[in-house]
């Protein structure tokens, strides 16, 4: 398997779960046809304390990634009473860049909705008191998201930027409402794909205010959608956001990695990595 070509562009995968069982057999060259595809930074993300620990096992075996540590909303029942406390010691190593992937999933429902919320609550002051960024997952439950996060800015006393939705599912009014709050919007592979409201957030919100992800190993972008996705594919992500919006790829590139950089506080030096 050949990466997309890039020409020596960098780009940033800005959420990505390398550490899943998937990539077991091969995260070696996953990770170097990343490289080759032009990712600088691949920022690899939690769902519970084991994955989180993973994240950063993988932080210190690869330059190029970066940990988020967090419970997904999935595993919200799981999540015990000192379970915060241990996110806080795992958020103190030096490549924790975030707090996540936390948030709301009421279309599966995995964990009972209330346990979600408290979850999520909990997790929104552990970032506010360590002064992190947040990775939001939210599906089926814009509404509740949107309320929970709007109190949570409101009193916040972090910096711009406050985090990001990942692989944004809503429409444009709403995503305007989270770039004004100061939030970044997340695009991903089903950018790529037809009957997708992706193409729509891609034209219309702000270059400014949006990165780009793979969310591997799911949503593999067109032309490879139902396969196992991998960080090198994000490129094609980048792609298409030129397409929609009429520009050359290396500007969304550019704009996307200068994003990343903010968003995560990732080193400078990583624009000329490459």
């Amino acid at each position: 398997m050949r990466p997309p070509s890039w020409r020596g562009r960098v780009l940033v995968d800005s959420h990505a779960h390398i550490g899943a069982r998937a990539f077991n057999k091969d995260r070696n060259e996953v990770v170097e046809r990343a490289r080759k595809a032009g990712v600088a930074a691949i920022v690899d993300v939690g769902s519970d304390l084991e994955s989180s620990e993973t994240a950063i096992a993988l932080t210190q075996q690869y330059e190029e990634v970066y940990a988020v540590v967090g419970f997904h909303p999935h595993n919200a029942a799981g999540m015990a009473n000192g379970d915060v406390d241990k996110l806080a010691g795992l958020a103190a190593e030096p490549k924790v860049v975030a707090i996540g992937e936390i948030g709301l999933d009421f279309y599966r429902n995995l964990s009972p909705q209330d346990d979600q919320v408290d979850a999520f609550e909990r997790q929104l002051a552990l970032a506010e008191e360590l002064g992190l960024p947040v990775v939001i997952h939210s599906r089926n439950a814009h509404e509740e998201v949107l309320g929970i996060l709007t109190r949570w800015a409101g009193r916040s006393r972090l910096d711009r930027p406050l985090g990001v939705l990942h692989c944004f599912s809503g429409d444009t009014s709403l995503a305007e409402k989270y770039v004004d709050m100061g939030f970044f919007i997340s695009i991903a592979g089903p950018v790529t794909y037809r009957n997708s409201h992706a193409p729509e957030i891609a034209r219309n919100v702000p270059l400014e205010k949006l990165v780009i992800e793979t969310d591997c190993p799911y949503l593999a972008p067109e032309p490879y959608r139902g396969k196992r996705n991998e960080p090198s594919y994000v490129s094609l992500v980048a792609d298409r956001i030129g397409q929609i919006r009429g520009m050359p790829r290396e500007a969304v590139a550019e704009q996307t990695v200068e994003n990343a950089l903010r968003l995560f506080r990732l080193p400078r030096s990583l624009k000329g990595a490459l």
